[in-house]
C-alpha cells in the first residue's frame, strides 16, 4: 500500500556502485539520479529503492496470487490522515488447480510513515523511551479471516449502500455470486484472528446469499450501482451483460435477456456515479459503449466509440466530472470526456506504458488525478490539472515522458489491480 508523495521521480534510483562502497553504507545523494523505466544501466550502476519518495509505503502477502480486490470502508472515519493509519480489504485468491481458493478479509493496522535517513540515524543513536519512539518501533498488524471459495475470483466488488457487507465474486467456472460477509468483519475486530486458529487455516465454510449462472462463459467485469443498494451489473467473455435488481426476499432478480451490443468479450462496467440507470462497459472488440437500463437491452446502448487500436481492458467514472478514462492492451491511456463522446474524439491521450494496462482509478478526492497499471510492471500516478511550465527546467526530464506524469510505482511483478483508499487521504493500495 503507498500513500504516494507528489514528487516527480519514481521509486528507484541509479546508484553507482563505487561511490556506494566508498561510502561504506547507504547511498551516496551526489552520485544518485532518477531512473526512469526503459533507461538502460551503465556498467557499476544499479537499482536501489528510494524511500524518500514516499510517504507511507508497506507490503504483506496474500499466500496465494490475488487478481481482484476491494477496499472495506470502516467506521473510523473520512478524509483521514494522521497515523498510524488502518486499512480494511476483501481480495480473493488464484490458487494452483486443485487447492483451495478463498475469499480474505484483512485489517492492516498501525501503519507508519516512512522514516527519513536521518530519523533512522536518530533512532540507532538514540535510546530515547519517549512514547513516541516506541509507536515508531512498533510492527504494522495483519489480521484476515478467509472464506472458501469455488474456484479462482477472476473479480470482487464490495457493495456500497448496503446495511451489510455484501461480496460479489466472479468465478472462473462462470458463477457470479453474492456472499454475506458481516459476520467475517466482526470477528476481523477480534485479536489474534489472523490464522491463530485451525479452522482460519482451511477457511470458513460459507454458503453464498445467491449465484447466478447464466452467463455461458466465466468474465471479470462486474459492478455495483453506487446510486441505487444492491443493483448490480455483470459482463462475461461471450459478450453479454446481465443486470442485476435486488428483490425484498433478500435475493435477487437477474434480468432474463442480457445488454449484448458489444462483439466480442466484455472487460470492465463501470457504473455512473450520478445517473441511477446508466452505465458504461469496454470491450475486446476496441468499443466503449454507454447504456440505459431503462431501455429493452435491445435498444439500451445509447453511445459507442471506437476508444483503441487493441482490447480496451479497463474503464473508470469520475465521481465529480462527466469523464471516463480507459486501458487498453495498445499500453495507450485515453480520458473521455462524456460531453464530446459520440464524436469519438477523446480529451486527452497519455502514453508512458510500454505494455497492456490492467487497471486504471480516478483519486475520489482530487477529481484531475487518477492511477494507471500495467503489464510493464508500473503504476503510475497522473495529474491532468498539470500543464507545462515556461519557468520550469525541464531539459533533465526525457521528451517522452508526459508532463501529466507525476510518479512512477515499481517493484511488483504482474500488477493486476489498484484502488484509491475512499477514507485515506491519497492512499493507493495495489496488487500483483
Amino acid at each position: 500500500m503507498d500513500e504516494l508523495s507528489d514528487v516527480e521521480s519514481g521509486d528507484e534510483m541509479i546508484e553507482d556502485d563505487s561511490s556506494a562502497k566508498a561510502k561504506g553504507q547507504g547511498k551516496d545523494k551526489a552520485s544518485s539520479k532518477v531512473y526512469l523505466p526503459g533507461q538502460s544501466l551503465e556498467e557499476g550502476e544499479e537499482l536501489v529503492h528510494d524511500s524518500s519518495a514516499y510517504v507511507m509505503y508497506h507490503a504483506a502477502q496474500t499466500g496465494a496470487p490475488c487478481l481482484s480486490f476491494d477496499i472495506l470502508k470502516d467506521t473510523l472515519g473520512d478524509n483521514r490522515t494522521e497515523f498510524p493509519m488502518t486499512a480494511s480489504i476483501v481480495l480473493g485468491t488464484q490458487t494452483e488447480e486443485g487447492k483451495q481458493n478463498f475469499i480474505i478479509l484483512a485489517r492492516m493496522s498501525n501503519l507508519l510513515k516512512v522514516k527519513s535517513e536521518e530519523k533512522e540515524q536518530e533512532d540507532s543513536d538514540d535510546d530515547d523511551d519517549s512514547d513516541d519512539e516506541v509507536l515508531d518501533d512498533e510492527e504494522p498488524q495483519l489480521d484476515t479471516v478467509m472464506v472458501q471459495h469455488p474456484g479462482t475470483v477472476n473479480r470482487l466488488r464490495v457493495a456500497p449502500l448496503c446495511e451489510h457487507t455484501l461480496v460479489a465474486t466472479w468465478s472462473e467456472r462462470g458463477v457470479v455470486s453474492v456472499w454475506e460477509c458481516s459476520n467475517y468483519v466482526i470477528l476481523l475486530d477480534s485479536p489474534r484472528v489472523g490464522g491463530a486458529s485451525g479452522k482460519n487455516l482451511t477457511g470458513h465454510k460459507e454458503t453464498p446469499l445467491f449465484s447466478f449462472r447464466g452467463h455461458k462463459s466465466e468474465g471479470y467485469a462486474l459492478d455495483w450501482s453506487p446510486t441505487v443498494a444492491g443493483r448490480m451489473a455483470s459482463g462475461d467473455c461471450q459478450k453479454n451483460i446481465f443486470l442485476w435488481e435486488p428483490t425484498p426476499a433478500g435475493a435477487w432478480q437477474v434480468q432474463d435477456h442480457p445488454f449484448s451490443a458489444h462483439s466480442k468479450s466484455v472487460e470492465d462496467i463501470q457504473w455512473s456515479p450520478n445517473e441511477a440507470s446508466v452505465f458504461a462497459s469496454c470491450s475486446v472488440d476496441q468499443t466503449i459503449r454507454v447504456w440505459d437500463c431503462r431501455a429493452a437491452p435491445s435498444k439500451a446502448c445509447m453511445l459507442t466509440t471506437q476508444a483503441h487500436s487493441a482490447d480496451v481492458n479497463v474503464i473508470s467514472w469520475n465521481r465529480k466530472e462527466p469523464l471516463i478514462v480507459s486501458g487498453g492492451d495498445d499500453g495507450v491511456i485515453k480520458v473521455w470526456d462524456l460531453r464530446q463522446f459520440s464524436k469519438g474524439q477523446s480529451a486527452a491521450v497519455l502514453q508512458h506504458h510500454s505494455s497492456a494496462i490492467t487497471s486504471v482509478e480516478w483519486n475520489p478526492h482530487d477529481s484531475s488525478v487518477f492511477a494507471s497499471a500495467g503489464e510493464d510492471d508500473q503504476v503510475v500516478q497522473w495529474d491532468l490539472g498539470v500543464e507545462a511550465d515556461e519557468g520550469v527546467d525541464r531539459d533533465c526530464v526525457p521528451a517522452e515522458v508526459p508532463e501529466q506524469l507525476l510518479f512512477i510505482h515499481q517493484g511488483q511483478k504482474e500488477i493486476k489491480e489498484l484502488h484509491w483508499h475512499p477514507q485515506l487521504l491519497g492512499v493507493l493500495l495495489t496488487t500483483a
